[in-house]
């Protein structure tokens, strides 16, 4: 070791010197805790030296990088275990990902859940043999003969200078970076057991892994995600830091899949998937219905109220509208392909007379919003230009990726652009962020977070000026909102950088809401004006807007946040009226006149079903209100009330019942 002593080491914030050429491994020797080091803010295996000039913390297992570097080792693990089971498998990638990992496999046969459990069990003898992770830096010959019986790590380091096509999951330096090698090391022999052709980092050993994972399904997956090349057979599998936290990750899980609105969504009667219409277009059953047209009036109201004007577009259009949107050079790929229309051929020789046309359907509706802007001269007077409009897009979604009512091909955008002045900018932002959120918990969400999306470098149009000024300006009117603010790195559209509004439901989950985008380069590209004060012409700021997203994806939501039981006001069945017998059925329907009067919705069970089982039937059928009724309510002129989570209130007075239900719907008690 050298003598000088130039690694800072940082403990709670405190700087502490140490040796030069020391390993993370002794610094951190009484932590066990610690699985890896951050040094100069990349993170690097314990038992690396450190050099001169280093700043050195440790990263602890449960931490957000502690958590990705144990679940890539299980990865590794899992692998390992697969290649002892099928000794014929080829090793696609292996990355880590939200709460667990994955690993690709080219295999003859596919995976079954029996295969899973012996995985398992084979994969915890792996981490009761406390293997080392031991980390080798390697030449492109060097790797490519380690990896000789693995083609694709072999064409993954023919593409190692390419970033784009490798992938982040590719878990390999591109470009100028060093190639590395993994051995998974027998403790007692010193030999390696199995390797993988990594940039790690990795834990010390399996034996870090403990009993805390679970491999959870299979399925099959492209390798590297074009489905121009092979299938590859996929496993997923999660990893904790202890059993307790697996535990608990499978309980949400489990209690995910109680909320699916795909299963809620059969079971209530609410939407279907016809295979006659095709993938990812929804078809919605009257109750569904119901729910939709409650969301899309109350919102209506609420954009009336805040000086939206309602608009209305078609379907289809020429493709030259999007060549001058852009989004024929930016989003073909989004875009269903076009339908060639128009075109008049000659009845005899078959040749051309007329050429046709490309009509598209529509994935977007801003560059007809901005065809009603340009329709007439505009002036600063009539500025901010709110137009609104639920307009039907279509977006082509690889097959692989629908999913419910949260991923289809054809949705409707509750979809509003403002015009304003550059003056007007930042205060018609803060206007519209406050609108959103405001909306947002009406329909019961109100835990939010803020995501502020910035330029891709290789795919924007613009000056980058109007970017850097866009993304300012939105950056300084989300951080006045007081909510938290995360970063999202490229992730903006090529017109303009975005706010995205983050939710969490009610059990913790995250899902992107609304989004604001500041937009300078379409009025640019569609020569928008208006007439200044001055009387000079100048160009509108544009600001795109959609509350919901789609109104398909944020009913998916809710009826996953609510577990399908809606508040009352927005339950598609408000009130069921079950008479104790058939002689009380008079009773019960002057009581539901009573609330169909009041806008109710209301509706009283006489089926042939005893009573038990239509008590039943309103709780399956999650509806907010039962209304009983037998000799003693009827005598009183009462009915007793039976709540969803199963209390009762006996006796109420029938107009006492008809105000509360009401006040609950009127005033959308959540």
């Amino acid at each position: 070791m050298s003598e000088s002593s130039q690694i800072t080491l940082l403990v709670d914030g405190e700087e502490n010197q140490v040796t030069t050429g020391t390993t993370g491994a002794e610094i951190f020797a009484d932590q066990r805790d610690v699985v890896v080091a951050r040094v100069n803010g990349s993170l690097k295996d314990l038992n690396q030296p450190l050099a001169d000039g280093d700043t050195v913390e440790g990263v602890t297992m449960d931490s957000a990088d502690g958590l990705n570097v144990l679940r890539h080792s299980t990865a590794h693990v899992m692998a390992q275990a697969v290649q002892q089971l099928r000794p014929d498998a080829k090793l696609g990638i292996g990355p880590y990902i939200t709460d667990g990992f994955y690993f690709d496999f080219d295999v003859a046969e596919p995976f079954t859940p029996e295969d899973l459990k012996k995985l398992e069990k084979m994969m915890l003898k792996i981490v009761n043999q406390n293997q080392t992770f031991s980390r080798r830096v390697v030449s492109e010959s060097e790797a490519r003969e380690a990896m000789a019986d693995e083609p694709y790590k072999l064409e993954l380091l023919g593409k190692s200078d390419d970033a784009d096509e490798v992938g982040e999951g590719a878990n390999i330096e591109v470009g100028a970076g060093e190639i590395t090698i993994y051995d998974n090391v027998d403790r007692k022999s010193g030999e390696t057991v199995w390797c993988d052709l990594c940039r790690g980092p990795h834990l010390p050993n399996t034996k870090l892994i403990s009993n805390a994972f679970a491999l959870t399904r299979s399925a099959a997956a492209y390798w590297l995600g074009n489905e121009k090349n092979k299938q590859l057979q996929r496993i997923y599998g999660t990893a904790w830091p202890t059993k307790e936290a697996l535990k608990a990750y499978q309980e949400r899980l489990a209690e995910a899949e109680r909320r699916d609105h795909r299963k809620l969504g059969a079971e209530m009667d609410l939407f279907s998937f016809p295979d006659e219409l095709g993938s990812g277009l929804p078809v919605f059953h009257p109750k569904g219905g119901v729910i939709r047209k409650t969301m899309e009036d109350y919102s209506r109201r609420r954009h009336e109220e805040a000086g939206y004007e309602f608009v209305y577009t078609p379907h289809i259009t020429k493709g030259h509208l999007y060549e001058v949107s852009g989004h024929l050079d930016w989003y073909r790929d989004g875009m269903f392909p076009p339908m060639h229309v128009d075109e008049t051929r000659d009845p005899v020789t078959g040749d051309v007379v007329k050429p046709g046309q490309d009509y598209y359907l529509k994935p977007m509706n801003c560059p007809m919003h901005n065809l009603i802007f340009r329709s007439r001269g505009r002036s600063y007077r009539e500025l901010p230009l709110r137009m609104f409009e639920f307009g039907s897009v279509y977006r082509y979604e690889k097959s692989g990726v629908v999913h419910g009512l949260t991923r289809v091909r054809g949705m409707t955008q509750d979809d509003a652009h403002i015009y304003c002045t550059r003056d007007q900018m930042k205060d018609e932002l803060t206007t519209t962020l406050n609108f959103v959120l405001n909306l947002l918990k009406d329909y019961g969400l109100d835990d939010f977070y803020l995501e502020l999306s910035t330029k891709d470098p290789e795919k924007y149009v613009g000056s980058d000026d109007v970017w850097e000024e866009s993304t300012r300006t939105l950056a300084e009117v989300a951080e006045a909102s007081g909510l938290e603010l995360v970063p999202d790195p490229g992730g903006a559209a090529f017109y303009g950088p975005k706010i995205s509004v983050q939710a969490r439901d009610a059990i913790g989950r995250t899902w992107q809401m609304s989004t604001i985008q500041l937009d300078f380069n379409l009025p640019e590209r569609f020569e928008l004006e208006y007439q200044a004060a001055d009387g000079t012409r100048q160009r509108p700021v544009m600001i795109h807007r959609a509350l919901f997203g789609s109104v398909e994806r944020f009913m998916g939501v809710l009826i996953e946040h609510y577990a399908g039981a809606f508040p009352a006001w927005l339950a598609p069945v408000q009130v069921v009226a079950i008479p104790v017998a058939d002689a009380f059925n008079d009773y019960l329907f002057d009581v539901v006149e009573k609330l169909k009067a009041e806008g109710i919705r209301a509706e009283v069970d006489i089926s042939s079903d005893r009573f038990p089982k239509k008590i039943r039937t309103a709780s399956k059928d999650k509806v907010p209100f039962v209304l009983i009724a037998g000799g003693e309510d009827a005598e009183a002129g009462a009915v007793s009330f039976r709540f969803r989570d199963g209390s009762q209130d006996n006796t109420v007075p029938v107009e006492e019942a008809v105000q509360r239900i009401v006040a609950a719907v009127r005033n959308r008690e959540q």
